[in-house]
């Protein structure tokens, strides 16, 4: 198994009590402000379903997926839908959605990895489609606690995006962390637009 899903199985509870409640209202009606009322949502990496819960109580229609079968279960008690085991790299949708929420979940993959799920998020998504994506603000990539990660800031994002060709930027922008006491780590927020 990846480390990075181990580490998610194994410390599911904490990590689900640690972010159910923190305060994402601003960022969540930053992304809804770019959608239909009613629009189809993949929450893409949902963790503790926080993210699903919320865009549920305001008529969006959602999938929620995780890598991890002990969030799986969480996520579904907190959202009371069906949320689906699935890792990242099997996304094989095509055409369905009106928008992807990756509210800090693919920030787990290598770059190349990182540029295949991009594709097959783009697949996925239907003509003008919304992306809504976060990052640890740095510059750094590889494994931190346990867990692999990637980090951007503005500029080697923008170089990546560019790389894979998939996306247009439509907003960015630099946020400190929510969760009490991590208030000095930095995240880079992002909506993209299906080219």
């Amino acid at each position: 198994m990846d480390m990075t899903i181990e580490y998610y199985e194994n410390n599911a509870a904490d990590f689900a009590s640690s972010t159910i409640d923190v305060p994402m209202e601003s960022t969540q009606e930053r992304f809804l402000e770019r959608i239909e009322k009613g629009a189809y949502i993949l929450d893409f990496g949902c963790g503790a379903g926080r993210d699903t819960k919320y865009f549920l109580s305001k008529g969006y229609r959602v999938d929620a997926t995780d890598g991890s079968e002990e969030l799986c279960k969480i996520a579904s008690k907190n959202t009371g839908i069906n949320v689906r085991r699935l890792l990242f790299t099997e996304l094989c949708e095509k055409d369905l959605y009106d928008a992807i929420w990756a509210c800090s979940s693919i920030l787990h993959l290598d770059r190349r990895t990182l540029a295949e799920v991009f594709y097959k998020m783009h697949s996925s998504l239907k003509d003008n489609g919304i992306v809504y994506t976060s990052f640890k603000y740095g510059e750094f990539e590889g494994y931190r606690n346990g867990r692999y990660f990637i980090d951007f800031t503005k500029e080697s994002f923008n170089s990546f995006l560019s790389e894979c060709g998939l996306f247009s930027l439509v907003d960015e922008w630099v946020t400190s962390d929510a969760r009490p006491g991590r208030g000095d780590e930095k995240w880079l927020n992002l909506i993209l637009k299906k080219d």
